[in-house]
């Protein structure tokens, strides 16, 4: 009876449980739904992640400078203050270094447009013409005489005063500096406290070993690639500037960091500073010919860097698509502005390497590769 009664028990589990098999979100209606709650996530959420993912990547960016002192018998929550500080005095120093320029830059700006002005005298004629006939097709168009015209009425919108804009905006920016450098410096002594504990977390041996994997591979090709990249934007503003110098363009360094940094943003930072350097260029030589060579030079140099001397030093382990490049930093830059289109390649790195580890994700990374 006792047996009878388990094997009714056993065939009643049997019929009333659920196929699991069934319960998996593979909808496609769904995923899209949970994709897009999570851009709008990303979008109104920006305050609060976008100084976590930058403290990320910085400590991607510095971790091999901790572990060198580490094994220097020098403690990591000391190495971290070390390289920490390290840092803002080299950045203190650069910003100290190009702040006069810049702020004479700043200052003859209304003469730099003046003189920019005079020099494209020669389209004002055209255009001039067009803006004519223009007129005189909306002087046709325009029923009743000119005196009974009624004039649109003007609606002025007042808005907040400069200095509270600007005070605004500076607290901001110091609360997600401060964000951002003590989040950095408790990650970089840290060590391998949140690795640890996700190995332990982890059920299964197999999941323990590949987030151990994906972890060091993130870690260590990402460092790589930042420190890489860094060198040859350096290598690349001091190209530019040595050739700025030459051909007699006004504070040469300040064109050459320029491009060095915006060369982190992939295409569009050499365009930036293509179309910078060509409108000072313009305003500054009565030439137009030698104010079409600074431009002309510099894209020279940015068609060499990116297609011999990048994929020649970096390789093609971390090589994406450049179409999927080219997306990443639209999308980034429409979600965060110009610092998400800073962080849009070493994001999409480091998605490419997870992608890679898991299964089910892998066509995504083979379609983010080169």
């Amino acid at each position: 009876m006792q047996a009878v009664l388990e094997q009714n028990e056993s065939d009643q589990t049997l019929v009333t449980r659920p196929d699991l098999s069934k319960l998996g979100v593979r909808s496609l209606p769904l995923t899209g739904l949970f994709i897009l709650a999570c851009f709008y996530t990303l979008y109104f959420a920006r305050d609060f992640f976008f100084p976590i993912v930058l403290a990320v990547i910085f400590m991607f960016l510095l971790s091999p400078a901790v572990r060198v002192l580490k094994k220097a018998r020098i403690p990591e929550f000391i190495g971290a203050a070390i390289v920490i500080l390290g840092m803002f005095a080299l950045l203190a120093g650069v910003f100290y270094e190009f702040s006069g320029p810049v702020t004479q830059w700043a200052q003859t700006l209304p003469g730099l447009g003046d003189k920019l002005r005079s020099q494209i005298t020669k389209f004002e004629r055209p255009l001039g013409q067009v803006t004519k006939a223009g007129e005189q097709m909306q002087q046709l168009t325009t029923l009743g005489p000119a005196d009974q015209r009624k004039k649109p009425q003007q609606v002025e919108l007042k808005q907040p005063g400069l200095i509270n804009g600007i005070f605004s905006r500076t607290w901001n920016f110091l609360f997600e500096l401060m964000v951002v450098v003590i989040l950095l410096y408790f990650l970089l002594a840290s060590g391998d406290l949140f690795l640890r504990k996700l190995i332990h977390v982890l059920p299964r041996f197999q999941d323990k070993r590949k987030a151990v994997q994906i972890a060091r591979q993130v870690e260590d090709n990402i460092s790589t690639y930042l420190i890489t990249v860094a060198i040859i934007n350096a290598g690349l503003g001091t190209t530019g500037a040595i050739a700025f110098w030459l051909l007699g363009m006004p504070d040469p360094w300040l064109w050459g960091a320029l491009g060095a940094l915006m060369n982190f943003i992939p295409f569009l930072g050499a365009l930036t500073v293509i179309c910078i350097t060509g409108l000072v260029a313009a305003a500054t030589f009565p030439s137009l010919g030698h104010a079409l060579l600074i431009p002309g030079v510099y894209f020279c140099l940015s068609i060499f860097e990116g297609n011999f001397i990048n994929p020649w030093i970096v390789g093609r382990r971390l090589t994406l698509n450049p179409v999927v490049i080219f997306l990443g930093l639209t999308f980034w830059g429409w979600l965060w502005g110009i610092p998400g289109a800073l962080m849009a390649v070493p994001m999409l790195a480091m998605f490419k390497i997870f992608c890679d580890h898991i299964e089910p994700l892998a066509p995504i990374g083979e379609f983010l590769g080169h």
